[in-house]
């Protein structure tokens, strides 16, 4: 039986005044490195906005070279980032696809792309897709399903 994880962050001291570092790489990036050492087989994230929350909260080990060398503000990148804490693979990362909204094929493709680009293996997508009459949902789901099946579409 595979396990699937969700390893979302969930603590105030991740919230300061200029931001909210719930969504970023590096914090992010820790808890999925959690969930694979307690042997989860997929580990389900949500998509980074940012990076730099240990130096921000003053929180935990780091190094310059986490926010320098080995990744970027790039959305790939952050996501590359998660894809390597977890362990480049042995678990699989898929992103969360977020809540409902008014761009809901926009948002899904762009966050499909993101996660395969950045070495992922997928995307769940439960409220864009399934709050939505049928049709505009399935039409979702397929765009979704066109990212992953696309071959010109490959890691960055």
């Amino acid at each position: 039986m595979a396990t699937i994880l969700w390893c979302y962050l969930r603590n105030n001291a991740f919230k300061t005044s200029e931001k909210d570092y719930h969504l970023a790489a590096d914090l992010t990036g820790q808890a999925n490195h959690l969930g694979v050492t307690i042997q989860a087989d997929i580990i389900k994230q949500k998509l980074p906005e940012n990076n730099g929350g240990y130096t921000a909260i003053k929180f935990g080990k780091t190094d310059k070279a986490v926010y320098t060398t080995l990744s970027s503000d790039h959305p790939i990148d952050l996501t590359r980032y998660q894809v390597a804490n977890c362990y480049m693979g042995r678990a699989g990362l898929i992103n969360s696809g977020g809540a409902s909204g008014a761009n809901d094929l926009v948002d899904a493709v762009k966050t499909a792309v993101i996660n395969k680009r950045a070495g992922g293996m997928g995307l769940i997508l439960g409220r864009k897709a399934f709050q939505k009459p049928m049709k505009e949902g399935v039409e979702i789901i397929h765009a979704v399903q066109d990212v992953y099946l696309e071959k010109g579409v490959t890691i960055a």
